[in-house]
């Protein structure tokens, strides 16, 4: 690439010999080579070097500088979570506020006022206690003031529902459930 470049760069001023065995076009092509290792070099650290386009060593070194690593897994979730934990401030005490950092966290999950001083952190896509819940308790109760009392939240299949969905013994018995699957078999929400 860079060799082509100081192909046409130099061929105007007629001074280099640039015929395929010549000493100009072996040196041409020995620092092109070197230059475009420097350039591939150069695009690696410029996009490491910018959250919206790390992938690999820029998030971890990012990372690195917080106390929890993020709940996020894809270069794309990581960048965001970086973004977000990024983003916190004095200000960022408003429920809206902690409720965009906490998604931004990569992390389902939804903070709810209850007056006194409270949240109620709920997980509104999620049956029971969410995967890999002691991770997102710890980044949850980091992100979070430390002055606010916090409850954690898990749904679970009620008695209401189940007398609305006319479940019967012999219904849950035949669709093979065990107690644990079953009071996970919450409805979808509307």
């Amino acid at each position: 690439m860079y060799e082509q470049y100081l192909r046409n760069l130099l061929a105007p001023l007629g001074v280099y010999d640039l015929r395929a065995n010549s000493i100009n076009s072996a040196e041409l092509y020995a620092l092109g080579t070197v230059l475009d290792l420097v350039n591939g070099r150069i695009e690696h650290a410029e996009r490491e070097t910018l959250t919206a386009t790390a992938e690999d060593e820029g998030l971890s070194r990012r990372e690195t500088l917080f106390a929890r690593r993020p709940a996020a897994v894809t270069p794309e979730e990581r960048r965001a979570a970086i973004a977000a934990l990024l983003q916190i401030n004095g200000d960022s005490l408003t429920p809206g506020e902690i409720n965009r950092t906490i998604r931004g966290c990569g992390i389902r999950a939804k903070a709810l006022e209850l007056g006194g001083g409270k949240l109620r952190v709920i997980f509104p896509e999620v049956a029971g206690v969410p995967a890999e819940f002691e991770q997102i308790q710890k980044i949850i109760l980091d992100i979070l003031p430390c002055h606010l009392g916090v409850e954690f939240y898990f749904r679970y299949l009620t008695w209401a529902e189940c007398e609305q969905a006319g479940f019967t013994w012999a219904a849950v018995k035949a669709a093979g459930h065990t107690w644990e699957s079953f009071q996970l078999a919450v409805p979808p929400e509307d």
